[in-house]
């Protein structure tokens, strides 16, 4: 019966479909004898159709589209033949905008692609143009002529935002908030923001929801009421969401989705989320009505009408209900009882613009506009009129920005004069470009071109574009920020040996990439019984050279963090600072920051001392010479450094003392490993490539990477080194201290993959990072012989886990719980052995200085820090293992931190805030610019071994390479 009930309705479309035809078909010829041409400016939103409701996805979709081709309700325009007629209602407005993505679906059936220079796709969709009725021009490709363009669609497309004192009170009641607005690559109508508190992101579908928000912007949204969600993905249905839709529904995607999607049905239907529709277009009823007056509180501008209190009742975000329960909570309540909904919202306001605006790269389409023009040759006076109004349009390389439109008149001199040559080569030139405006009237934000890198199909003019939109600084160092660095030749001053511990007697070595020039970090061990180890980690005391507020510190401030592509690294500090001064290099006296501890066989601190150092490195060790020693493929009697090719010793150690250490550390850290992980730590693995490039620094070969036991010999010291440094600080500072948190990973995907396990007969626990490992160690046992397959498990397992972030331990200082590392299970944690690469690391520094120093004014005063014989005595009242609260809250112990901290420049709670948030913000550009060289390396490779080419995508998409969506990476 269901199928004969589908035939009927078809045939019943078909019917419809036909007599609308004929209706509008007359329609058309009577208002051509009756009526002269309308303006171009008129809305091509007026030509729609009312759709049955017994149309459904794909069906529904073909036959509005049909219907749509075969008749228009748009006075003015006038469709020769059917031949001509775009495939796309929104071809009819902006179809000059070509086909951003090449793996969208199109309802008709012909290719309506083409292949440019450097692999670049362009759309010929409708290539033929249509008759304008109003001009004795021609509409090319379905497009409304440029000239016509500043006249178009000034009826509201999008809501206006609300005011200021609206989004302050909604925000204050709960009503509405705040949140970072991050777009799906695969699908631009997509977008999601994260709430704090709440375990679910937030939905935001559909251009009109989004209001103009693009990646990257902080918005204010409003939660749509519980009947208006959306059904969760893998919810008991399916649907395939990846492919994004054609950037010409937009219009009718704006006017049309919000009426369509909110029908008061109580739920939001699977058509909604866009499934069924990339073959055809959705339906509108209107443009945004601007006479109808904004009430933030309870006025819905996406479907034009008043929420019920039955709608608010039931949403649960209001005061009325659930008394005594902030709305964050109540939402995240109702996102635990709903598993199987996805809360949607909507754009109200933007309340910070996404630096992301401002460099915007891709590529200009003006074969539309050559065109145009040459139509409008003979009307050389008309056609230096409507000058000014023209535009061409540009194509984001990034696939979650919209399509932009950018006037000629605004185009830089050197381009404009190649237009007007007819220089079809422009549209292989890839440029940057900055939103310059989006208005409620237009469909499309507004760009003005700013840059041009070159030769799209170059490597070079992309790595430059890739620094580009990331905001990557890589200028030269100006002359006022290396004034700030002592000349070489230098030597350590005389006051530093005397205030300093002495440690250039021990035994200190490095151990890192063979390539590495900027060394900040060192090892050492001693045994001190047959039971007990100390173990030394040094790092490299940048702060001594950058002072706070000094050139130097801003414009190490404003890079944040070195970048390390595959053949360029792109350095926070000066080269003089990262690889002289700063860098451990061998032989040479450095400054440093010293952490010992004295260990135990099984592992546990006995008791640790930190302070300000000298040491001596004694030689530079590669992990392939570490793991030479690791692995005892060294005869200390028969050992030759010379003819192995290793580095040269300093001072008075030999290879027995440097090979002993290396062997003790090796086995300490494995203690260490195996005690972190028993204590809950989890480890997800991902496979990398490392690339072989010849002469010309072009790739042309690869091979998977492995870490060594080296590796991890220096990781586990690492690690021990930043907890010990966090704890520190934030027991002497706790409101003012930078450290660094790692949020549970997202439940609802973590059930989905203990869901996918389970089905394939894998046993995952999930409920503690530490059972979580545990169950990955076992299907890695399981699955030793498919090595491939175990690389997907844990790409998987990847995919539900958040971020890292550095934060001010004031902001969170009543939620301790939320200070915590999930995947290294510490409660505490912060990065202070990279300062040469990171600048919090230095902010770290500062303040371990200023706890030192803290300490050592406080028990001076006490009559402590000295005996009778002007022995240290080696009890430690902030940096040691046990923390005197006592003495830090009494009146001498308050004022000696309070100096220290005066003294060291540490910034105050609000400014510590503001620069974790920075740093935050650049660390994950410059991950995204590293993974998007690795991307375009790979994509270089792969153009040279076409031949290999499906067993290398094979190979990828097994192992999951971090630019393939993988958010994980390293977490620490």
């Amino acid at each position: 019966m269901r199928g004969d009930s589908s035939v009927a309705e078809q045939s019943v479309i078909v019917e419809r479909v036909v007599e609308d035809t004929d209706k509008e078909k007359k329609k058309k010829r009577r208002s051509n004898r009756r009526s002269k041409h309308n303006s171009a400016s008129t809305s091509v939103n007026e030509a729609r159709t009312e759709p049955s409701d017994s149309l459904k996805s794909e069906d529904k979709a073909k036959s509005m589209t049909s219907s749509m081709s075969s008749s228009s309700k748009q006075p003015g325009l006038e469709i020769t033949s059917n031949e001509q007629i775009p495939n796309r209602a929104s071809d009819v407005a902006f179809s000059s905008m070509p086909t951003m993505h090449v793996n969208e679906q199109v309802g008709s059936g012909f290719d309506d692609t083409s292949v440019g220079h450097g692999g670049r796709t362009f759309s010929k969709s409708c290539s033929e143009p249509i008759a304008y009725v109003g001009s004795s021009k021609m509409c090319i490709d379905g497009c409304l002529p440029f000239n016509h363009l500043e006249g178009f669609a000034r009826k509201k497309l999008f809501a206006p935002y609300w005011p200021i004192e609206a989004v302050n009170e909604a925000l204050e009641k709960g009503e509405a908030f705040k949140a970072l607005f991050r777009v799906n690559a695969h699908n631009r109508l997509e977008a999601y923001c994260k709430i704090d508190g709440v375990p679910t992101d937030i939905l935001i579908n559909g251009v009109s929801s989004q209001n103009r928000a693009v990646e990257g912007d902080i918005v204010v949204i409003k939660v749509d009421p519980l009947e208006l969600w959306t059904k969760m993905k893998g919810s008991n249905w399916s649907s395939n969401n990846s492919a994004p839709i054609e950037d010409c529904n937009l219009v009718q995607e704006v006017n049309g989705v919000a009426a369509n999607s909110y029908k008061g049905k109580g739920k939001v239907d699977a058509d909604c989320e866009y499934a069924d529709c990339r073959s055809g277009i959705l339906i509108g009823q209107g443009l945004y009505d601007e006479t109808q007056v904004t009430k933030p509180a309870g006025y819905n501008h996406v479907n034009g009408h008043h929420q019920s209190s039955s709608d608010s009742m039931h949403m649960g975000l209001f005061p009325e209900k659930n008394e005594g329960i902030n709305s964050v909570d109540r939402l995240a309540v109702m996102t635990s009882q709903f598993p199987s909904k996805r809360p949607t919202g909507r754009v109200v306001a933007i309340v910070e613009k996404s630096l992301r605006r401002d460099a915007v790269v891709g590529f200009l389409n003006v074969k539309q506009w050559f065109s145009y023009r040459e139509l409008n040759r003979k009307d050389a006076k008309r056609s230096s009129i409507i000058f000014d109004h023209e535009y061409v349009t540009l194509t984001p390389n990034d696939p979650r920005f919209p399509k932009m439109i950018v006037f000629v008149r605004d185009l830089p001199d050197c381009i404009k004069r190649r237009l007007e040559d007819g220089d079809v080569t422009i549209e292989m030139e890839l440029l940057a470009a900055q939103i310059e405006d989006w208005s409620a009237e237009s469909p499309y934000p507004q760009a003005c071109v700013s840059h041009s890198f070159g030769w799209g199909g170059e490597l070079e003019p992309q790595i430059s574009a890739i620094l580009y939109q990331n905001a990557i600084q890589c200028a030269d160092f100006p002359p006022q920020v290396l004034s700030c660095l002592p000349t070489i030749p230098w030597e350590i001053p005389p006051e530093e040996y005397q205030t300093r511990k002495d440690l250039r007697d021990l035994c200190v070595f490095t151990i890192d990439p063979s390539t590495a020039s900027d060394l900040d970090d060192a090892l050492s061990v001693e045994k001190l019984s047959k039971d007990s180890f100390r173990v030394g980690v040094h790092i490299t005391d940048v702060s001594y050279f950058v002072l706070p507020n000094t050139a130097l510190d801003i414009e190490a401030r404003i890079r944040s963090t070195s970048v390390y592509l595959l053949q360029k690294k792109i350095e926070m500090l000066p080269s003089l600072l990262s690889e002289k001064l700063g860098s451990l290099n061998p032989g040479v006296d450095r400054l440093a920051f010293s952490v010992f501890w004295e260990l135990n066989s099984t592992g546990d601190v006995l008791d640790h001392w930190i302070g300000r150092t000298v040491i001596r490195s004694c030689c530079k060790l590669s992990y392939k010479h570490a793991q030479d020693i690791i692995q005892g493929t060294i005869d200390v009697e028969k050992f030759n450094a010379s003819e192995g090719g290793y580095p040269q010793l300093h001072g008075q150690f030999e290879w027995a003392d440097v090979i002993r250490s290396v062997k003790y550390l090796h086995e300490i850290s494995k203690t260490l490993k195996e005690k972190r992980f028993n204590d809950g730590a989890l480890q997800l693995e991902s496979s990398k490539l490392v690339y072989v490039f010849d002469e010309d620094g072009v790739p042309y070969d690869s091979r998977p990477s492995e870490w060594m036991d080296s590796n991890f010999l220096v990781e586990e010291f690492m690690l021990l080194a930043n907890m010990t440094a966090a704890e520190v600080i934030s027991r002497a500072f706790p409101d003012s201290a930078l450290l660094r948190r790692h949020p549970e990973p997202n439940m609802r995907k973590l059930k989905e993959f203990e869901a996918f396990c389970r089905k394939h007969g894998l046993a995952v626990d999930a409920s503690s990072s530490g059972q979580f490992h545990q169950s990955l160690e076992k299907i890695r046992e399981k699955l030793k012989d498919d090595s491939v397959l175990f690389d997907i498990l844990i790409s998987y397992a990847s995919k539900p886990m958040q971020l890292a972030t550095y934060f001010c331990s004031g902001e969170l200082k009543d939620n301790l719980n939320s200070w915590a590392h999930y995947g290294l299970a510490v409660p505490i944690y912060t990065h202070f052995t990279s300062p040469l690469r990171r600048y919090p690391d230095i902010v770290v520094h500062r303040t371990l200085a200023a706890v030192i120093e803290a300490e050592e004014l406080y028990m001076k005063q006490r009559g402590l820090l000295e005996g009778n014989k002007g022995e240290e005595v080696f009890r430690r009242c902030f940096t040691g293992i046990y923390f005197d609260k006592e003495a830090a809250a009494s009146p001498r112990g308050k004022e000696a931190l309070s100096n220290a901290a005066l003294k060291h420049g540490i910034p105050s709670p609000e400014l510590l805030a503001d620069v974790a948030s920075y740093c935050n913000k650049r660390k994950l550009a410059s991950r995204y610019a590293e993974e998007a060289c690795e991307k375009l390396y790979m994509w270089v490779l792969l153009k040279k071994k076409e031949v290999y080419i499906f067993f290398l995508l094979c190979y990828l998409y097994y192992i999951r390479l971090p630019f393939l969506d993988l958010y994980f990476g390293s977490y620490d």
